[in-house]
């Protein structure tokens, strides 16, 4: 008599708890064998053929292409039984499918429908006794046994007890005969506890006794304690490493004509107006146009926060290291007005005398490494910041100016910018925008 078995989704790993439908590779009232792929389903990770670990005739499929299951959801169910035998050329004829045609007589793998009766030897030989595919390896599962795999036993014939695609990659990728192990799951399942338990074990005793290496001295040499601003810089540039997904995008411009503009206005009356000024006044226009680089992440609600003002931070190197001042409310401020305020907050911080308030609150850095003598770099965000601007040094380099070669003066921008709030088209359209105002700055004059 034919016993209709249920196949649902398995656990494919990674935390993966759903999969969708893609094709299903067999037809209702189709023969299966075991390990037979049935159905191509895709996940957030690939696209994955799901053996089925019986063998017989497919009676029910549930759910259309492009559905999407829960893990332990039905995949489909299957009869097996006398009505699914098939001929085969030698052993003992028409078998169940999924039992193996092999000489030893099928009754080894039967039990009886009362323990007691078969311990006493008193069962009625003449009752039908009733199929038990995964008889082996559910008695062995129901001894006590920890996650140690039991020693090489005859192959067990029958199906074997493993649900995962995973776990069976995983046995076959290392050679590894899965009908030898006892699964630790329900009804003697077997798991990739279990396979992973074996291949250590057979690892450690392929392993050759090791002599043991000689102890490691410490390298001599003077040990500098991470604490102070020191300590401080580590542990934030260490968290932006950790939580941000950065990427950096870079771009040359000619500045000829920024330079030629801040000659000009210094050669008014009027205070002086300095370059990173300019460079600042460039940076709150792009992101009125780019706001999503403006923003940070609140990890714990999972949204991306956008600001509605620009509080500017600008790195400055000290005697006492590396500090990034905060100049408020930077786009209502003018090139005079941020002249002034970057000339107070430098000063402060040469001095020491910076307030908690003077280092918090920025929503964007601009980082001037130019001042070193070099042409570019790839900074560390200033966490929880989504962007940073990087400026290197300005030099006269050849350059092709209104179709002629010529002696310009050339600025290479940067971009780190945190991949989570925007994509590399959002990034690059603020990078073109900066570029484009150093190299004509009248572009500014839309926006005033």
């Amino acid at each position: 008599m034919a016993q209709v078995l249920e196949f649902k989704l398995p656990d494919l790993g990674e935390g993966l708890t759903e999969a969708v439908i893609v094709t299903w590779l067999v037809q209702v009232g189709e023969v299966v064998a075991i390990d037979q792929p049935v159905v191509e389903v895709e996940t957030a990770k690939a696209m994955v053929e799901v053996p089925c670990p019986y063998g017989g005739v497919v009676t029910a499929r549930f759910g259309e292409e492009g559905t999407e299951l829960p893990v332990g959801a039905p995949l489909l169910t299957v009869a097996v039984g006398e009505a699914t035998a098939v001929p085969e050329p030698e052993g003992s004829g028409n078998v169940l499918v999924g039992y193996g045609t092999g000489t030893p007589p099928a009754r080894r793998r039967r039990i009886r429908n009362t323990a007691p009766e078969r311990a006493n030897g008193t069962a009625d030989r003449g009752s039908e006794p009733r199929p038990a595919p995964h008889t082996a390896v559910a008695e062995a599962a129901r001894a006590p046994h920890a996650h140690v795999p039991a020693p090489p036993s005859p192959l067990t014939e029958g199906p074997v007890p493993v649900i995962s695609p995973l776990v069976r990659r995983l046995a076959r990728d290392n050679d590894l005969d899965l009908r030898r192990l006892s699964g630790s799951g329900p009804d003697g399942l077997i798991l990739r506890a279990d396979v992973e338990d074996a291949l250590r074990v057979s690892a450690a005793r392929a392993a050759a006794p090791k002599t043991p290496a000689p102890p490691v001295t410490a390298p001599s040499g003077t040990r500098i304690p991470l604490k102070g601003i020191r300590g401080a810089v580590a542990d934030k540039l260490s968290r932006s490493r950790r939580e941000i997904p950065d990427a950096t995008c870079w771009v040359d411009a000619d500045a000829t004509e920024l330079m030629r503009a801040r000659t000009a206005m210094n050669a008014a009356a009027g205070p002086r107006i300095s370059l990173l000024a300019l460079l600042a006044r460039i940076c709150t226009a792009a992101l009125a146009r780019h706001p999503e680089l403006n923003s940070y992440v609140d990890v714990e609600a999972r949204e991306i926060v956008q600001l509605d003002h620009v509080h500017l931070g600008f790195a400055a190197q000290t005697d006492r290291g590396l500090v990034v001042p905060v100049v408020r409310d930077a786009q209502a401020r003018d090139a005079e007005s941020l002249t002034a305020e970057f000339a107070r907050l430098t000063e402060s911080a040469h001095a020491g005398t910076l307030t908690p308030t003077d280092l918090t609150g920025g929503t964007f850095t601009l980082n001037n490494y130019g001042v070193f003598g070099v042409d570019g770099s790839t900074p560390i965000i200033n966490h929880p910041e989504a962007a940073m601007l990087g400026v290197g040094r300005i030099v006269a380099k050849p350059w092709v100016h209104e179709g002629e070669l010529a002696v310009r003066q050339v600025v290479q921008l940067s971009l780190t910018f945190d991949h989570r709030v925007c994509d590399g088209g959002t990034a690059g359209g603020f990078l073109r925008y900066v570029a484009d105002c150093v190299e004509q700055p009248t572009v500014l004059l839309r926006t005033l």
